[in-house]
C-alpha cells in the first residue's frame, strides 16, 4: 500500500469515526463491506 492511499485511508476511517477504536472500526467495516457467500457451504 502507498503512503498516499494509506494517507486516504486514514482519513476515511476518521471521517467515519472508527479509526481509535477497533471494535467500532470492524463495525462500520461490517455496514460497508459484504462478504461473499461460501461456495463449500452451498453445495
Amino acid at each position: 500500500m502507498s503512503k498516499q492511499q494509506l494517507d486516504r485511508f486514514k482519513e476515511a476511517a476518521r471521517e467515519l469515526g472508527a479509526d481509535d477504536d477497533e471494535a467500532k472500526f470492524n463495525e462500520k467495516l461490517g455496514k460497508l463491506v459484504k462478504q461473499k457467500p461460501d461456495a463449500k457451504k452451498d453445495n
